[in-house]
């Protein structure tokens, strides 16, 4: 009821868009490549049996900068795990 695990592929050279969540935290845990992260202000690099942690309403993404698959486990935590608590956001910051 308060959490969600999912695994994701991401093809090399892919990315996902920016976006923000109101009612959920996530968690990313590298299995296999590097991803490229974006978490509220901050641009680094995890790689495998590495992790980060997205609060609630930080913006963020992800992407592979790599040249295998990038395999991530993405673990959300919060009272509200749907695929509408997202609001994605554009180059200039603004929600759409």
């Amino acid at each position: 009821e308060r959490y969600h695990v999912k695994k994701v592929i991401v093809k090399p050279g892919e990315k996902t868009a920016t976006q923000v969540h109101h009612h959920r935290a996530e968690h990313w845990i590298v299995v296999s490549g590097t991803a490229k992260v974006r978490n509220g202000d901050k641009i680094f690099l995890i790689s495998e049996n590495e992790s980060t942690f997205i609060p609630v309403g930080a913006p963020h993404s992800f992407e592979n900068p790599g040249i295998i698959p990038l395999e991530l486990i993405e673990v959300r935590t919060g009272s509200y795990l749907k695929e509408d608590d997202i609001v994605r956001i554009d180059e200039d910051g603004e929600g759409y």
